[in-house]
């Protein structure tokens, strides 16, 4: 059976247990900013990023069905884990470059001399030693004990080897880890949530673009009917999304008529939402002002994650709340959040319309959408 990580493990007592409840916030803030590093990782590199916008609609749909915050925290039961291993093995390496800082130092001071080579065959030493150590602590599970009780690790991983089964248990162990991941599910997740999303944003972002020439009328005209259809589009596609990450059903985003009856439940939650998801995306077109070079790419991907992963789960929670009322609000209601919506969209659409003036890619900036689309600064 594959490992339970959509569950995560109650923190022990703070009174009765001090120390475990300070090891469990650790390991899961760790793992936390781990998972958060690797999605970020997988959102630097083309097609593969298509993988971790699976997973941010994985985690939102989740928020969708049960209106919690805590669902889209995405594999939450290996947090523990995933945090024991990082920090086990950031303490682990830690030593090393310690040793190897005070071999290149006794390289400096005496090239050629004995306090030199001694140091040099420590620090060989304890490459070897600490790699054989997270080897083992790795092959006994990668719990955070596992990485301080070096004798129990390494006789487990010796016997396995002795027993031939080190392999076996070894390639058993990761499918169950990527069974309980399902990376093909999630894959085909966020394209066709790529797919079904860019077709609604695809004409209006065109049209928004068409403007060249301010002195010919027929572009401002296009211009401005572009800007109209992407302001409506912009006011439900976020809804649609969120249903379709819920329901994982491409005829979703057909659904108009659902988001239109969401709204007339819960206009002041989604109105809220709207605000976040897009009053957070904005600061982001300003990383875009010179062009990223691919070795940096990975420094400005967190920032896109940390900003719309938690504005995409706000409004996975306002479709939920839309969801859950029974009746719709009063009109009396109802008209005044939509009139405070469209100056608001309005204000969005304006101001997107100035990003190709500093944007590094010029026109393409439009069609971006980073907060509902692939969140990368290119």
């Amino acid at each position: 059976m594959p490992p339970d990580f959509g569950v995560l493990p109650p923190c022990p007592s703070p009174r009765n247990h001090p120390f475990r409840a300070a090891g469990w916030l650790l390991t899961v803030g760790a793992g936390l900013a781990s998972l958060l590093l690797i999605l970020a990782i997988l959102s630097a590199i083309p097609i593969v990023n298509l993988l971790a916008l699976g997973t941010m609609l994985e985690a939102e749909g989740r928020v969708v069905r049960s209106g919690r915050l805590r669902d889209g925290i995405p594999f939450a039961g290996a947090l523990p884990r995933l945090g024991g291993i990082v920090i086990g093995t950031w303490l682990w390496l830690l030593l090393i470059r310690l040793v190897t800082q005070a071999a290149a130092d006794a390289t400096l001071i005496a090239p050629a001399g004995p306090s030199a080579r001694i140091w040099a065959l420590l620090r060989a030493g304890t490459i070897l030693l600490v790699g054989v150590h997270l080897l083992g602590a790795l092959f006994s599970g990668g719990r955070f004990s596992a990485f301080f009780r070096p004798v129990r690790s390494g006789r487990r991983l010796v016997a396995a080897i002795r027993a031939g089964t080190a392999w076996g248990t070894a390639t058993a162990a990761l499918t169950r880890v990527v069974d309980a991941i399902e990376p093909g599910k999630l894959f085909s997740l966020g394209l066709r949530g790529f797919v079904g999303t860019f077709l609604w944003l695809l004409v209006p972002t065109i049209l928004f673009s068409a403007l060249r020439d301010t002195t010919k009328p027929g572009q401002v005209l296009v211009s401005l009917l572009g800007a109209i259809l992407l302001g409506a589009v912009l006011a439900w596609v976020p809804f649609l999304q969120a249903r379709f990450a819920a329901e994982q059903r491409l005829a979703v985003f057909r659904d108009l008529g659902a988001v239109r009856e969401l709204w007339r439940r819960a206009p002041i939650v989604m109105l809220l939402a709207l605000t976040i998801l897009y009053g957070l995306s904005l600061p982001l077109y300003l990383f875009k002002i010179v062009a990223t070079p691919r070795d940096a790419v990975l420094f400005l991907t967190p920032i896109f994650v940390l900003t719309i992963y938690p504005a995409r789960l706000v409004v996975g929670w306002a479709t939920h709340r839309a969801q859950a009322r029974p009746a719709r609000r009063w009109l009396l209601l109802r008209w005044p959040v939509t009139a405070i919506l469209l100056p608001l969209l309005a204000l969005y659409v304006f101001l997107l319309f100035f990003t190709p003036a500093i944007d590094a890619f010029g026109r393409r900036a439009l069609f971006d959408h980073h907060a509902l689309l692939i969140p990368t600064p290119f």
